[in-house]
């Protein structure tokens, strides 16, 4: 299994839902697990807005310090290479997925050993609602980042709103993206308020934890 974890996507992508939860899971398996909050784009939906949450569970977030975890400043921390680095934790990363949020990634490409990345699609989003926008986003965060991204992650929704239907259609959209980039997916990811049902790919099941809705 890999040590770290990184999670990319657009705005309205759900990826920082899914990087907290992505910790949560892993904190059922292992003692130490870190989230690493790096998103310099979003000022809306960031895990340091989850802190008392997470550091209830036991585990570690990486923020900026002080009055700065909440300001809207590209500020990441050398703490988070010392995470990615340890071999005691598992490191999850939450990545602001817009082309100048991204390059982050770039940044700590050598501390990027052992690394899965993710990278989370709604296919009810403008960008991601077809298979030619998601090859399209897929081609620019990586020649940006000049990384590789390993999954894909079928977060498909309308917010409080989302459906089996809705869920079920972005599965069918993303597998067929899937095969054009070759790059399988991961998880379907079903929200907690949804009772469960059958999907193609892996079920993850998510908790809702950002307050906001876009």
């Amino acid at each position: 299994m890999a040590k770290n974890f990184v999670f990319v996507g657009l705005f309205g992508s759900g990826k920082t839902e899914v990087a907290i939860n992505y910790a949560l899971k892993l904190k059922n398996e292992y003692e130490n697990v870190a989230i690493a909050d790096v998103d310099i784009i979003s000022p809306y939906f960031r895990t340091r807005d989850a802190i008392d949450e997470l550091e209830a569970e036991g585990i570690k977030v990486v923020t900026p310090p002080g009055a700065l975890k909440h300001a809207d400043l590209p500020i990441v921390t050398g703490a988070v290479a010392g995470y990615l680095n340890n071999p005691q934790y598992k490191t999850v990363l939450d990545v602001g997925g817009e082309e100048n949020g991204i390059v982050v990634v770039g940044y700590l490409k050598p501390h990027l050993k052992n690394t899965e990345i993710y990278m989370v699609v709604n296919t009810r989003r403008p960008f991601t609602s077809t298979v030619e926008g998601i090859v399209k986003t897929y081609q620019q965060l990586t020649e940006v980042a000049k990384i590789k991204i390993d999954y894909l992650i079928n977060n498909s929704n309308l917010s409080s709103e989302t459906t089996k239907e809705v869920i079920l259609e972005g599965e069918r959209i993303l597998k067929e993206a899937s095969q054009v980039l070759e790059v399988p997916v991961k998880y379907t990811v079903i929200p907690d308020f949804l009772e469960d049902f059958e999907t193609e790919f892996p079920k993850f099941r998510l908790k809702r934890f950002m307050k906001m809705d876009f």
